[in-house]
C-alpha cells in the first residue's frame, strides 16, 4: 500500500501561490522576453538560456508549441527539409526521411522534446498571458505589458481588469502570422507590415531565415512574425524554417546584449577616466 506524505489543502495552495510569486518577481526585469511558445519562440529561448541568457517566455494559450503540437491537418504528422533536420536531432526528435531532403516526425514526440528542451536548459514560462501592449522609452521598446488571456473573453460591461507591465532589454516577436508585438507598433505608426502572401514552400523558409531580425529598437521577428512583417509568403506544416529562425534570432540578440554592454562598459570607464 502506498501511503503518501502528510500536506493538506493549504499547504498545496501555498506551495502554487508563493512558488509563482517567487518567481514572477525575479522575471519581472529579464534580458529578454520572448512572446510566443511555439517553435521559434521555444527554440530561440533554448538557444538563450543556454547563453547564460535570462530569458521569459509569454504564451497566450494553456499549452506550449503552436502549430507543433499537431503538424498538418490535425494529422499529427510534421515535416522538416534539410537542414533543419539538425536541429531534430539536436533536441533528440526521431524522424524519418520520407524522400531526400524531406523529412516526418511525430508532432506530439516533437513538441514535447522541444518543450522539455526548453524548460531543461532554464527558461521560464508564463502561460494563459496575453500580449497587450509595449513599453516604450525613449523609442525603444523595454518590456511589454501584459494581462491574462481570460480577461479577453469577459463581457465588455466588466472587462476592467488593468494589465501590468515587465520590462526586458529585448522582445521578442514569436507569435506567428498574428506578429501581435510588431502590429502594437504598426497601429501607432511606428513601423509598416504587409502581412503574409499565400503559400510558397521552397521560398517561404528561406526568406524567414534570411529576414530574422530587428524590426524596431528592442523588437526582433522570429518565425512566420516574419513573413507577416515583411509580406513574405506562408509556409504550411514544415517546420524546419520556423526552428533555424528561432536559432537565428537568439544570436542576432545575443549579438546586440553584447554590444548594448560593452557601450555601458565603455561608457562607464569613460566617466572613470574622467
Amino acid at each position: 500500500m502506498v501511503i503518501f506524505s502528510s500536506a493538506s489543502e493549504k499547504d498545496v495552495t501555498k506551495a502554487i501561490v508563493s512558488e509563482f510569486a517567487e518567481e514572477f518577481i525575479e522575471y519581472i526585469e529579464s534580458d529578454v522576453i520572448i512572446i510566443g511558445a511555439g517553435p521559434s519562440g521555444l527554440y530561440a529561448a533554448k538557444k538563450l538560456c543556454e547563453a547564460g541568457v535570462k530569458t521569459l517566455l509569454i504564451e497566450s494559450n494553456n499549452y506550449l508549441g503552436g502549430g507543433f503540437w499537431i503538424g498538418g491537418y490535425l494529422m499529427n504528422k510534421l515535416t522538416v527539409r534539410a537542414p533543419g533536420q539538425k536541429i531534430l536531432d539536436e533536441i533528440g526528435v526521431p524522424y524519418k526521411e520520407f524522400q531526400e531532403g524531406l523529412y516526418v516526425a511525430d508532432g506530439p514526440h516533437a513538441c514535447s522534446k522541444l518543450i522539455a528542451s526548453a524548460c531543461d536548459a532554464g527558461v521560464k514560462v508564463i502561460n494563459m498571458t496575453k500580449f497587450d501592449d509595449v513599453v516604450l522609452r525613449d523609442g525603444k521598446v523595454s518590456g511589454v505589458v501584459i494581462n491574462w488571456t481570460p480577461v479577453s473573453a469577459l463581457p465588455r460591461a466588466i472587462t476592467c481588469v488593468d494589465p501590468v507591465a515587465i520590462e526586458s532589454k529585448l522582445v521578442i516577436d514569436a507569435t506567428g502570422h498574428d506578429a501581435v508585438v510588431v502590429s502594437s507598433l504598426e497601429e501607432r505608426g511606428l513601423v509598416d507590415i504587409e502581412g503574409f502572401s499565400p503559400m510558397w514552400v521552397e521560398k517561404s523558409e528561406d526568406a524567414i531565415v534570411e529576414n530574422t531580425q530587428e524590426v524596431f529598437p528592442g523588437v526582433l521577428v522570429t518565425g512566420m512574425a516574419v513573413a507577416t512583417a515583411f509580406g513574405q509568403s506562408r509556409m504550411g506544416p514544415t517546420f524546419g524554417g520556423m526552428l533555424v529562425s528561432g536559432e537565428r534570432v537568439a544570436e542576432i540578440a545575443i549579438d546586440l546584449l553584447k554590444n548594448e554592454n560593452d557601450s555601458k562598459l565603455s561608457s562607464e570607464a569613460a566617466k572613470v577616466s574622467k
